[in-house]
Formats: C-alpha cells, sequence, structure tokens
C-alpha cells in the first residue's frame, strides 16, 4: 500500500514549511515534496504603490534578509530611472550587502545548521539547537553569535538600524559611513578573521567524520547560477549571470539580468506557495539548477581576495566538476564569510565611503526595471512594471528558495532513499533530523518568523492512498 510520510513543520529554518515523503506499495521511497504553507502577498499589494515606495516596503518581507530586499529594489529603483548611480552609492551598498552576507551566514552556520553535526543526529532534540552548542562549547557558541552581531554593526552603521533600514534608494543611498563608525569596524575585524578561522577548522574536521552525509545530502548533478564579473570573479552586488553544468562546464555567459525572462521560467505545484523557476532553454527536468552559496562558487573562478582565494581552491578539489553535494554549502558559506570580510577591510581604505556624492536623481524614463543582487540564501531578482506616473502596475520577484525549490525536493528524497528502510516499522529522530538537514544545507527562508531554537513541535504523519492515518507520531 502507498504511503506518504508527513514532516510539519520543520524546524530550525525562516518560515513555516512542511515536508512530504511518498512510499510507493513496496515500501520504497517514491518521491518528496518540500511545501511552502505561508501566503505573503507582497507582489500583490504592492501593485499601485510609487515605485520610490519600494525600498521601504519589500524589506519588511523578511526580517532575516531585509537589506537584500533594499538593494534589488534600489536597483530596479535605478533601472526605471535609467541612471548609474555614482560610484561612492555603488560601494556603500556593496559594503552593507558584505554585512549581510556575515550576519546571516553567521546565523545559518553557528544557530541553524552546526547543532547538528557538532552536537550529533542522535542528540535530543530539545538540546539540539544554540543552547544546547553553548553547552557543550561556549566560547564557540559566543563566538558565532559575536561574528554575526558584527554583520549586523556594519548594516547599523550604515542604514541607522540593524532590521530594516531605510537607506538604499533608487539613485543611490542616503547617507555614507561616518569616519568615527570605520574604526569601530577596523577594531573588530581581527575577532572575525579568529572566528572564521575556527568554523574552518571545525568543518574540516566534520568532513572527516560526516563521510556519509557529504554522499547522500543532496549529492546529484544539477545546474548553477550566480552572478560573476567579466573575469568570472565572484559578485555579490553586480556583473552578469553565468550558468555551469555539474561538470563545471560554462553553458551561459555574462547574461543580462534584466533580460532574465528570457532564460528563466517559472513552474508553479498546487502543493506549495512557492514557484520552482528552471533554465528555460533546457526545459525540465534538465533545467533544474540551485542558487547561493554553492553555485556562487561553482560559478566563480576566484573569490577576489587571498584568504579566500586560497580556501576556493581547496572547495573546489571536493568535485569532479562542480561541487555537487548540498551538505558543503556549509563550507561555502564560511568562504564567502572570509571573503565578506577581506573585502570589507578593503573598502575601508576606499575615500568614497565618505563622501556625500551619493544620489543621481532623474524621472522616469523606463516603464520596466530589474533590480538583481545576491542575497546570502541565492539569487534576488525584483521585477517593476510601472505607469508614466511610477505606479506600479505588475511586481514579480523571484527568491533564492523557490530557485532552490526543486533541488531541496530532490535532496530530500536522496536522503530519504538512503535511510528509510523497506517495511520500518517506525520513523526514528535521528533519521527525521536528518531529512530536515537537508533542507537546513539550503538554509530557506519563507518569511519574517524565525525558529533559530528549534523548539517547534514536529508532526509525522503515514497516510495512506484513501486519507487514512496509518501511523502517527509527534514532539514537543
Amino acid at each position: 500500500m502507498a504511503k506518504r510520510i508527513l514532516i510539519d513543520p520543520v524546524t530550525r529554518i525562516e518560515g513555516h514549511a512542511k515536508i512530504s515523503i511518498f512510499l510507493d506499495d513496496e515500501g520504497h521511497v517514491s518521491d518528496a515534496e518540500f511545501h511552502v504553507v505561508e501566503f505573503r502577498g507582497f507582489e500583490k499589494f504592492c501593485e499601485g504603490r510609487p515605485y520610490n515606495e519600494m525600498p521601504g516596503i519589500t524589506p519588511r518581507i523578511c526580517g532575516i534578509c531585509p537589506v537584500s530586499h533594499l538593494l534589488a529594489s534600489a536597483k530596479a529603483g535605478d533601472a526605471i530611472m535609467a541612471v548609474s548611480i555614482p560610484p561612492a552609492a555603488d560601494k556603500l551598498r556593496r559594503l552593507m550587502n558584505l554585512g549581510q552576507f556575515i550576519q546571516s551566514h553567521a546565523l545559518s552556520f553557528f544557530h541553524l545548521s552546526a547543532p547538528d553535526f557538532l552536537l550529533g543526529w542522535d542528540t535530543p532534540q530539545p538540546q539540539r539547537n544554540v543552547f544546547g552548542l553553548i553547552g557543550q562549547n561556549k566560547e564557540l557558541a559566543r563566538a558565532g553569535i559575536r561574528l554575526r552581531q558584527f554583520g549586523q554593526e556594519i548594516i547599523e552603521l550604515l542604514g541607522g538600524q540593524k532590521i530594516h533600514p531605510a537607506w538604499a534608494v533608487p539613485g543611490g543611498v542616503r547617507s555614507p559611513l561616518d569616519p568615527e563608525d570605520r574604526e569601530r569596524i577596523l577594531r573588530w575585524l581581527p575577532e572575525a578573521y579568529a572566528t572564521v578561522q575556527t568554523a574552518f577548522d571545525l568543518f574540516q574536521a566534520t568532513l572527516q567524520t560526516h563521510s556519509r552525509e557529504v554522499q547522500v545530502f543532496g549529492n546529484f548533478p544539477s545546474l548553477f547560477m550566480g552572478l560573476v564579473d567579466p573575469d568570472g570573479t565572484w559578485e555579490h552586488h553586480g556583473g552578469k549571470l553565468r550558468f555551469v553544468d555539474s561538470s563545471g562546464s560554462i553553458i551561459a555567459d555574462q547574461l543580462d539580468p534584466q533580460n532574465y525572462a528570457e532564460f528563466i521560467g517559472e513552474s508553479v505545484q498546487n502543493t506549495s506557495y512557492l514557484k520552482s523557476p528552471y533554465y528555460l532553454p533546457l526545459d525540465l527536468p534538465e533545467g533544474m539548477y540551485r542558487v547561493g552559496p554553492l553555485a556562487r562558487l561553482n560559478v566563480a573562478e576566484q573569490m577576489g581576495t587571498p584568504k579566500a582565494d586560497a580556501e576556493l581552491a581547496r572547495f573546489k578539489k571536493l568535485g569532479r566538476g562542480a561541487v555537487t553535494s548540498s551538505f558543503l554549502y556549509h563550507y561555502a558559506r564560511l568562504i564567502e564569510i572570509l571573503a565578506a570580510l577581506e573585502r570589507v577591510e578593503r573598502y575601508m581604505d576606499d575615500r568614497d565611503i565618505f563622501s556625500e556624492d551619493l544620489r543621481a536623481d532623474a524621472g522616469i524614463n523606463s516603464f520596466h526595471g530589474v533590480g538583481v543582487s545576491e542575497a546570502p540564501r541565492g539569487t534576488l531578482f525584483h521585477d517593476y512594471t510601472v505607469d508614466r506616473n511610477g505606479l506600479l502596475r505588475k511586481v514579480n520577484m523571484i527568491v533564492a528558495t523557490g530557485q532552490n525549490n526543486l533541488a531541496m525536493n530532490q535532496t530530500v528524497a536522496q536522503i530519504a532513499r538512503h535511510y528509510i528502510r523497506r517495511q520500518q516499522n517506525d520513523i526514528p529522530e535521528p533519521l527525521l533530523n536528518r531529512i530536515e538537514h537537508g533542507i537546513r544545507c539550503y538554509d530557506p527562508c519563507l518569511s519574517c518568523s524565525t525558529h533559530a531554537v528549534g523548539q517547534m513541535p514536529l508532526r509525522v504523519q503515514l497516510i495512506g492512498p484513501d486519507g487514512t492515518v496509518i501511523r502517527e507520531a509527534a514532539r514537543g
């Protein structure tokens, strides 16, 4: 009899979601689905608003990555005005985005994911969280919290507040960095570097003890997409789009994000509010692609900073062509934090960050504009269509979690096939946590809600084809 295993809700991710695992008549895993069960409606209720209000509205989409929406929205406004923003404004936007990378990746690594592979899959669920990490290694947990705080500090020093800063605007930014704040950043950098090195050492040890996870946690061929400079250097707030395949071969390069609809399609499932983009020329399933840290490091030829370049070389040796294991998203995040720290340090010697030449002024010069920036979780698109008065007529947003949706489904199915045995009478907690961790590798961000502690209840049901609950287990 065919069955369905339901994990609802998935814990220690940003937002609310559930996982369905489908078993065939013989008890083998046949498929899996990641369901987003929240409906936010931002695209629809932004219609009718002036385009220049969007950088103040769209950061409210998320309390973890408001900077990502702020910057993508401002870039869409730049395109509608058809302006090139002043160099100082571009550098300051980049500096804030680097702060966003640091704080978000630190949250993902130390708070959401590390409790699994540092405390162990068999650790009881109430202790397998950041508080359990504090109990076992107080200094590591404190360092992780401080590293995230450093990223938030950069955001606050530029934008006036850590969350939802109203700072970037169409045409530029509102204010430069204060010279005194430069000194605060410089004083904090040595501690941040030390924390990242500690994390690298820990994860290298984890790779030795978790070789099975590297092999089965989302390790499959796919495309990868991200922004790069013309010479292939890692980008996070400019450049053009590049696609590579699992062999590492470039299949499309220097694609203009303004024309994304020519090469990215969007499929819709009736079981989720999350759209599933794909590479249009190959259609589905061949057009499935991944975004985010793993993808950005696969499409980049160099990071552009010496310490991160050395780590990138070590990272690329883990793959035959592209690095395809989603468990290595964690390693990629650490490399991006290191690159962000090096670039932050470099900007501290750039006098443009104190400039008052911060905005380009213009009216409506285009009825359509696309803003694209790399969010910590992956490439973010804001697509606005306006009328001659600058009022929005259509809004489309493509977020990283949506672009990873098909890959997350495949990841869950791969893990479940490896661990769920035929005729298994129960689904033990460590197995469920491994399945959930397959989702955590991608660090999905679904709303402003966060569950960093992981205390939410988990309900698992095996459901027969007639809808009857065959077996049910709950925790929390």
